[in-house]
């Protein structure tokens, strides 16, 4: 059990705050980023933010049920992960990163970083030789 006394004012301020993409950027070694699915699902970790005496508590999902009261909503997503991040370069060489917002759209939407040098028109030719052209 983490005892986080400065939660309450970070999320204060956070709040009333205009959110970015950039706010959503963050170091994530691959090595860290799970392949496949635990083979004992309810093992996987399970992180519980009590909001009303900012503690933060590292779980397994087992325990999942000992957090929940009588009256609370639980949301169950049963999304899949797509592969929705593709790595390419620019004509310059330059690294360019391209997360895919939704794929399946007729004009697939996408965050591109570094996304200030990047203009519309620009092809960008993927890790695989194919190429994308950014609208805009």
């Amino acid at each position: 059990m983490i005892k986080v006394p400065q939660c309450r004012s970070y999320l204060r301020e956070w709040k009333d705050r205009k959110m970015k993409v950039k706010d959503f950027y963050y170091d994530l070694p691959r090595e860290l980023i799970a392949q496949y699915p635990l083979e004992e699902r309810d093992s996987s970790r399970l992180m519980v933010v009590s909001r009303g005496d900012s503690v933060i508590v590292d779980d397994s999902f087992r325990s999942l049920v000992t957090y929940l009261n009588p009256g609370d909503c639980l949301v169950l997503n049963d999304t899949r992960v797509i592969p929705a991040r593709l790595y390419g370069r620019r004509k310059t060489g330059a690294k360019v990163e391209i997360f895919l917002i939704d794929p399946y759209a007729e004009t697939p939407m996408a965050l591109v970083k570094p996304s200030k040098k990047i203009v519309p028109g620009e092809r960008i030719e993927l890790e695989d030789g194919s190429f994308v052209e950014v609208l805009e």
